[in-house]
């Protein structure tokens, strides 16, 4: 994601320089983007006015720790993990002299644009909320949905968002690994197989470490996962009983809920074809 914005921001004519420890990334970096890299953090961030931190979660106390000395107080430094109440108190505990802002673009690198990406923002004072606001202007104008809540409202939310729709396709990948003939399986399936096995390959192709990071470290993970585990058992037990009823009351009550709570929901039928069509 580091090098997706930078790529962004190059586009929109702002200069950009790239640290990193691994130089025979950097020099791929630098050699792809036509940019400024080094492997010294002070000269990086000498000068600059934004300073936007894309790191593991697991390197990012380090990270900070290196950066603190090499900051002033005029800088603004964001960071763009999954995560945000544990790298904001980090970034708090650490940078207390310079303006900091928690982000999450709620995407992943293959965006081809942030047009139609979801952001959060975590402002937790006034000086942040300034740059809070200006962000969002700036990413707004750019297409983007812009929503600003506390860190630990978005780790509350993410739980579900990032955390329990990932263990939902690590899951399906597993189970549907465990089938022979699964290229048959791809020829022959309709639109809703379809959009399970895009969503299963789509989580599992991707960095093993980050969606460790993410189920680790999200609150209440634990309690998601033993609902869903909960649910599926319930469902099951009404498919193996062959009680049809039941599954027709339930499926119809799920269907009121949604049109409660979702006005969209009469469109998903429609918006899971044309999903399919883009892809």
């Amino acid at each position: 994601m580091g090098r997706w914005f930078a790529g962004f921001l190059l586009k929109d004519d702002k200069e950009v320089i790239v640290h990193g420890r691994n130089e025979e990334k950097l020099r791929e970096i630098g050699k792809r983007l036509e940019i400024k890299t080094t492997i010294s953090i002070s000269t990086a961030v000498k000068g600059a006015d934004i300073v936007l931190i894309s790191v593991p979660i697991d390197a990012f106390e380090e990270v900070v720790k290196e950066l603190q000395p090499c900051l002033n107080q005029d800088q603004i430094v964001l960071d763009i993990t999954s995560i945000k109440a544990l790298p904001v108190e980090i970034m708090h505990r650490y940078l207390a002299d310079v303006t900091v802002l928690g982000t999450h673009p709620v995407f992943g690198p293959g965006a081809k644009s942030v047009r139609n990406q979801n952001v959060v923002l975590t402002p937790t004072d006034d000086s942040e909320a300034i740059v809070a606001e200006k962000l969002q202007r700036y990413l707004e104008g750019k297409g983007a949905g812009v929503t600003i809540m506390t860190p630990q409202k978005h780790d509350e939310m993410m739980a579900v968002v990032l955390g329990l729709a990932h263990f939902i396709a690590i899951a399906s990948a597993d189970v549907l690994l465990g089938f022979s003939g699964l290229e048959i399986m791809k020829t022959i399936g309709g639109p809703t197989y379809k959009v399970l096995l895009t969503l299963a390959e789509s989580v599992v192709t991707e960095d093993p470490e980050l969606y460790a990071s993410i189920q680790m470290n999200l609150p209440r993970m634990g309690e998601m996962e033993e609902l869903f585990q909960k649910s599926s058992k319930t469902w099951a037990d009404i498919v193996k009983n062959r009680d049809r009823d039941e599954f027709i009351k339930r499926m119809n009550s799920l269907k009121a809920r949604l049109e409660n709570t979702d006005p969209d929901f009469g469109r998903s039928y429609e918006d899971m074809y044309r999903l399919l069509d883009e892809k």
